[in-house]
This record gives structure tokens, sequence and C-alpha cells, in this order.
């Protein structure tokens, strides 16, 4: 959390503004400087990914002030990242909560999200988003339906939860120019409640054979590109754990016809930015952080900033040279972000610190922290 003062001030500046020139037209230009991601530029395709969703009671309230009290609108909250998200081809959130019905919302420890949440991602930009998570079972398969139904009637694509058996078992696929994406999504566990008896297939669990035989199936379809979300990791650990490393390089190494199984593998889960890293030629993000979040508070009881911190992942890719031939990543960015607690919206941390806003060390601590494992080395730039 930024400190109450001049610094706060100058973010909410920046976010505001922000805000009404996206909201101004339905595709904000790029920044000044920044070539515009097209699916027609090369007949290449750009995909954007952000961190977890994760609406805490003070979310919600913020949301309901910011609908002029009645309803709810995420809108406002999500602005500051519309100009990264809006101009790509492919862009995937995380929405880690399910939604509740008819006023009945809470937060933390069992999530029930209003249902505009899903309105405002579309509206932001983001065409898809993973839905296994830790807290997908917190309302059991009803929340589940809701989420799902709530998302369809938004136009907001899905992948990691299912409403019947046939949903389960169908990738999500996504068009990105002359691509065809398909999401897969994870998790870890559901904090320990069970799946439904009648449903087992409800939620995807990380299962490495599971994972490698649905993007294999997935490519047999069509798929161009496979993108994997996993839902992992220990919270508030900047590095990732062994699980995730050790996952991270089998995943990676799956071929057939010595063509990788998984293009892009997207984590979320420990509540941190952590780091990126190429592994076996596959970019990995081991943990984008909290998206969106209130004030966080950490394993020791501590109020801990590095819970509304995050990074946005952008990825170029280019058509193969040859017929089968790979898709392959030819730019990789990333692009540091802060929930800004107090004024309740998301602030890129670029586009404030170019404005006046006080926050350099915010930003090189999550730069060092995404590149902390050679991702420099590999080509991983800092976006705007």
């Amino acid at each position: 959390m930024i400190a109450r003062s001049r610094q706060l001030a100058l973010v909410l500046t920046v976010v505001l503004a922000a805000g009404a020139a996206c909201q101004a037209r339905d595709h904000q230009p790029p920044e000044p400087g920044r070539p515009a991601p097209s699916a027609t530029e090369h007949r290449g395709f750009t995909l954007v990914a952000s961190g977890d969703v994760l609406p805490h009671t003070s979310i919600i309230e913020r949301a309901g002030y910011d609908a002029g009290g009645t309803g709810y609108d995420f809108r406002p909250m999500l602005s500051g990242i519309r100009s990264v998200v809006a101009p790509a081809d492919v862009a995937l959130c995380h929405m880690e909560t399910v939604y509740g019905a008819d006023g009945d919302y809470a937060g933390y420890p069992l999530f029930r999200s209003p249902p505009e949440v899903a309105q405002g991602l579309a509206a932001t930009g983001y065409d898809g988003c993973s839905t296994a998570s830790n807290h997908t079972l917190d309302d059991g398969a009803e929340g589940v339906r809701r989420t799902l139904d709530a998302l369809d009637r938004a136009g907001v694509r899905h992948a990691g939860s299912a409403r019947s058996e046939r949903e389960a078992r169908t990738a999500s696929v996504l068009r990105a120019g002359a691509a065809r994406v398909a999401h897969l999504a994870y998790t870890y566990d559901t904090n320990g409640l069970p799946l439904p008896p009648d449903r087992p297939w409800a939620v995807n669990l990380v299962d490495e054979a599971r994972i490698v035989a649905d993007a294999r199936a997935a490519r047999k379809t069509g798929a161009d590109v496979v993108v994997v979300s996993l839902h992992w990791g220990t919270e508030w650990q900047d590095a990732p754990d062994q699980r995730q490393t050790g996952l991270a390089r089998s995943l990676t190494a799956s071929k057939t016809g010595g063509r990788p199984d998984i293009d892009l593998i997207l984590g979320t889960h420990a509540h941190v930015p952590q780091a990126y890293e190429k592994v076996n030629g596959t970019w990995v993000i081991y943990g984008m952080g909290d998206q969106i979040a209130g004030e966080m508070t950490n394993h020791d009881g501590v109020q801990d900033p590095r819970g509304n911190q995050s990074t946005l992942g952008r990825f170029t890719f280019a058509p193969p040279g040859r017929p089968g031939g790979r898709w392959e990543v030819t730019r990789a960015e990333f692009v540091p972000q802060l929930f800004d607690v107090d004024a309740g919206r998301i602030v890129n941390l670029n586009q404030a610190l170019a404005r006046g806003a006080e926050v350099r060390s915010v930003r090189d601590r999550i730069r060092d922290v995404v590149l902390s494992r050679g991702a420099a080395q590999d080509g991983l730039v800092m976006g705007e």
C-alpha cells in the first residue's frame, strides 16, 4: 500500500485520466512510442495475460460506490489497464472467485462476488478467463454455474471449471487472427472442499498426465497455440517453489512429433509477483500476482503491499515458417501494475511514473523479481 500522501493523489490523477480516455472509445490506441499490436501485422498476434481478480469485501463496496449506490460497476477500477488489454488480439484474466446472486455477496474466506465483475472484464477487453482456483468450490456447483453463466452473458470465454461433463472435456479456443488459441486451466487444490460427488469434473485439478493429454487433444482438434493457466505455488513467496519449477520443466519438455505440446504457461495464486522464465524454449510466468484485491495480510499477520502488486504478460507470436511448425514468441514483455487500495484503481506503474507519480521503488521491486531467473537474457523486456 502506498503512503497516503501526495503520491496517492498523483497516482489517482493518473488512473482517472486514463480511465476517462479509455471509456471515451471502444478501442484505445497504444501509448506513444509503442507499436500497436495487431493480428494482421506479419500475420502474427499478441496475447496478454494478468493475475488474480480477488474481490474482497472492500472491493465489492468500492464497486458499489462506483456504481452510484445502485448495483456494482467494476469498469472504473480496471480502466487503468485497458490501454494494454484492449489492443491485444487475445487477452486472458484469472477469475479466482465465484459469483453470488441477488445481493448475497461476500469476501474472504468463502467468496461470492457480484456477477457484474464479468461485465467489467469484458469492457476492459478481456476475451477469456481461467476459472480454476482454490476458491472455485466456495459456493458449490451453483457458484460455478452462476460464474460461467455470467461470463457467457458478458461474452468472456472461460477455462478450468464446468457446468457439464461435456463442457469439462471441451477446450476453450479463441481466435487470434489466423491462429486458434486453446486455453486450458487447472488448480492445485480447492481448499479442502470436496468435488461434488455427481460432478467430479466441476473444476480441473493439477495433474501432469492430464494436462499433457488435454494439450495434445486440443492440438489434434486444430489449436495452433496451447496456453495453460496453473493456480499453484506457495503464497507470499517471491521465488517459485520446487513443485512449480519441476512441473514447468516436465510440461515444457513434453513434445509430440518434435513440437512442444504447450506454448505458454501462466501462473496465479501466490498473491505476489513471481519470476518469468524461459524453460525448454517455452515462456513460463510462475506468478502474476493479484491484479485486484483488498488490503492484503500475509501469513505473519502483517499488512503486505506485495499483495497488491502484479504484472501483465504480453507475448507476440509469429506464425511457423513451415506447415505444422510452432508459432514462436518473437517478443516477450511484462507490464508492472499496482492496485491502489485507497483509490480503488489498477495503476500501470510505468505510465504512472511517466506522469510524475512516485512509484519507482515499487516498479523496480517488481522488475527485479520478474527478472530474477535470467529472463532478460532470453529477451524479456518491460513494456508500458
